[in-house]
């Protein structure tokens, strides 16, 4: 199969999720700047929570350039992937609404991790289809960034029950990992 299919999909459904996140952001009561300051948490997580969904699609559009095709086993994997995607809009509004609560700074923590999770086995999926010879294998490698990034975040799950800091503090580390675009298949594609 092609990938065409799975590409355009995932690019809705990530699309969809940036907008409900942005819907879910309600115009403080007041014309001054102080009438500000009750959204700032919502703003905050709104932000962290748009770097994350667009390393995810940079990512992806990176992890589709460097197969040729698809399979069941593939598309599965992938929605497996959107699923937990689905749900970063609701646990951004349950964090913001609630000035980074324990609980729900653990629940958002744990859809990144559930999400990063789906994120290596959609990269598995791909790497047992096209072969260990692939120009994906290549330039996946050890994938030193996305195994430290899952790591930080089963960490920092049950830190949120510690101090929320720490949790809050943890994910924008992973965000700052992930930033700067992978260049590794970008350089095995132009080789």
């Amino acid at each position: 199969m092609t990938k065409n299919r799975m590409e355009a999909f995932s690019d809705g459904v990530l699309a969809v999720i940036i907008t409900i996140m942005v819907l879910e952001m309600k115009p403080p009561q007041g014309a001054t700047l102080a009438a500000l300051r009750p959204v700032v948490s919502v703003f905050l997580t709104y932000a962290l929570s748009f770097v994350m969904i667009a390393i995810y699609w940079n990512n992806h559009h990176h992890l589709l350039h460097a197969i040729q095709r698809v399979n069941g086993a593939t598309l599965w994997a992938n929605l497996h992937l959107l699923f937990w995607l689905s749900l970063v809009p609701f646990t951004t509004a349950w964090m913001g609404e609630n000035d980074f609560s324990s609980s729900p700074v653990a629940l958002y923590g744990m859809v990144l991790l559930l999400a990063g999770i789906a994120y290596f086995i959609l990269v598995r999926t791909l790497l047992v289809l096209h072969g260990s010879a692939s120009t994906l294998a290549a330039a996946i490698g050890s994938d030193f960034k996305g195994k430290i990034s899952v790591a930080i975040y089963a960490v920092a799950v049950p830190l949120a029950f510690v101090r929320t800091w720490i949790s809050w503090t943890c994910y924008v580390a992973v965000a700052i990992i992930w930033l700067v675009p992978d260049r590794r298949i970008e350089k095995r594609l132009a080789e």
